[in-house]
């Protein structure tokens, strides 16, 4: 059944099957409704020489410059052409298939003023798996991401590149194949095309639901090295969270105890330290403030996913054009900046925990760095090198891109967002990360296996996943190929679908 946009019920869980496993979509009936009431007053207004900027006035610096009749017809095919100025290598189709339906439930509320064929044509082109090709870099986040969303609207004149059926082609030999009748532009068309953070905001909304994921396999990793390091499950006790009150910690510590249960370690019979490290007994608290900052993030994303982010803005309710800066990617950037920084904290802790699994100094008993000989071999030595050089890598993307700001147009466009630095940054902090907690499953596997006594039912299943891909370290070998293999792994949540079949859904 299609996905119906409306304007004001697009989730990130609905993008994420319409970019990621093409879900069909529909306009609903009411919402095309608006767009021609709302078509139809821009007319109106046009027919009465009303100003209105971007429609029959230049842009940015040239907002001041009035356009005869004539340049009104051409103004936005050219307005396009200009801002299709980005650079570097397309960005990934599920991205671009994204941004595509976020534009159409701007759309849908009947406050941009193009005519319903483009509107149309984009739904079309999201069915019939038509994908402009969209150069990654160029957009500051404001006016929107105007130079990929341009690129996108190429194909709107049957101009510029696609993806199609695994193939790239010119736009209009992909239009062609597909079935697709490009609309051309009149007034207003390309403006309300492009002027919207739109790809910054579908990049944001699909790594919002990969990190939600990636929380979630940090708990499981995190459980199993508390286990394997004997510690005292105190920390965990949800009691103890809701006492101060932070939703995040609280569902972080059920989630530890949920894959423990079972565990030789609950009865209390086994010999646990007072108080553990503060990688461990905090792992609730730091991942709990993951989770909320992620989750204010989420709010954020899905309010610009069904707000009006355009310029201007037709009310026809009232006869009204509003010009303003609804295009503007901060709300979005910011937060998901935070969203980015809380990843990379994660990722610091759980390499602390690794290094004690792996210290002898440290690892209760656990042999040195993992090795079954230590000193003759080395064990899980170099991971922790490698998990070290990801997490430096994370703290240098973590600075934020929302205060950024360099100034473009004349100073006309005197501060933009950058959000579009956030959202890519965001894209390696979780490349990497998928890394670090990859190669935590893999110590924590390890150590397990040392231990003689019962781990809980999460843990075992999430070892007997693990260990599907990497065997148990007996000899050294190139360890490359195993921490490649768990990062794959981690991205591909496997851990998680396999452990939440055990124990129930994790919060």
């Amino acid at each position: 059944m299609p996905i119906t946009l409306d304007g004001s019920s697009l989730t990130i869980e609905k993008l994420v099957a319409i970019a990621r496993d093409n879900e069909k979509v529909e306009l609903a009936p009411e919402a095309l409704e608006r767009i021609k009431v709302c078509r139809a007053m821009l007319e109106e207004k046009l027919a009465n020489k009303e100003i209105m900027y971007g429609t029959n006035t230049g842009i940015g610096e040239f907002s001041e410059t009035m356009l005869n009749d004539e340049q009104v017809k051409e103004f936005q095919k050219y307005l396009i052409y200009n801002h299709a100025a980005g650079i570097g290598e397309p960005a990934p189709i599920e991205h671009v298939r994204a941004a595509l339906a976020g534009r159409i439930n701007v759309h849908a509320h009947g406050n941009s003023g193009c005519r319903p064929e483009i509107t149309l044509t984009l739904v079309e082109m999201l069915n019939k798996g038509v994908t402009p090709v969209v150069c990654q870099k160029g957009s500051v986040g404001a006016s929107g991401d105007l130079a990929p969303m341009a690129q996108a609207a190429l194909l709107l004149m049957g101009e510029g590149e696609a993806f199609f059926e695994g193939e790239r082609l010119a736009g209009h030999e992909a239009m062609r194949r597909a079935g697709i009748e490009a609309p051309g532009l009149q007034a207003r068309d390309g403006l309300a095309a492009i002027n919207g953070s739109n790809l910054l905001t579908a990049m944001s909304a699909l790594h919002i639901y990969d990190m939600e994921r990636l929380l979630k396999q940090a708990e499981i990793a995190a459980a199993m090295s508390i286990e394997a390091l004997l510690g005292n499950l105190k920390p965990y006790n949800t009691k103890l969270h809701e006492l101060r009150g932070f939703n995040g910690a609280v569902t972080s510590a059920k989630n530890i105890m949920k894959v423990i249960e079972g565990s030789d370690l609950t009865t209390g019979k086994m010999k646990t330290k007072v108080q553990d490290a503060y990688s461990m007994r905090s792992t609730p608290q730091v991942i709990g403030a993951a989770r909320d900052a992620i989750s204010y993030a989420r709010s954020q994303v899905e309010i610009e996913l069904n707000g009006v982010g355009d310029n201007p803005i037709f009310v026809p309710e009232m006869k009204l054009t509003l010009t303003g800066a609804n295009f503007q990617g901060s709300p979005v950037s910011l937060p998901m900046d935070m969203a980015g920084a809380a990843i990379t904290m994660m990722c610091v802790l759980s390499e602390r925990r690794m290094n004690r699994l792996t210290n002898p100094a440290l690892s209760q008993g656990l042999p040195d760095f993992l090795a079954h000989e230590p000193g003759f071999y080395s064990g899980m030595m170099l991971s922790q090198y490698t998990a070290d050089h990801l997490i430096v890598e994370q703290r240098i993307l973590s600075t934020p891109a929302s205060i950024q700001s360099i100034p473009a147009a004349a100073d006309q466009e005197d501060f933009v967002s950058m959000g579009m630095n956030t959202a890519i940054k965001n894209g390696q902090i979780l490349d990497n990360a998928y890394g670090v907690i990859g190669i935590e499953f893999m110590a924590a596997a390890q150590a397990l296996d040392f231990r003689e006594f019962t781990p809980g039912k999460g843990s075992l299943k999430a070892r007997e996943v693990i260990r599907k891909y990497v065997e148990h370290l007996h000899v050294d070998r190139p360890l490359y190929n195993d921490h490649n293999a768990m990062k794959e792994l981690v991205k591909r949540g496997e851990i998680l679908d396999e452990v939440e079949k055990t124990v129930g859904r994790l919060g």
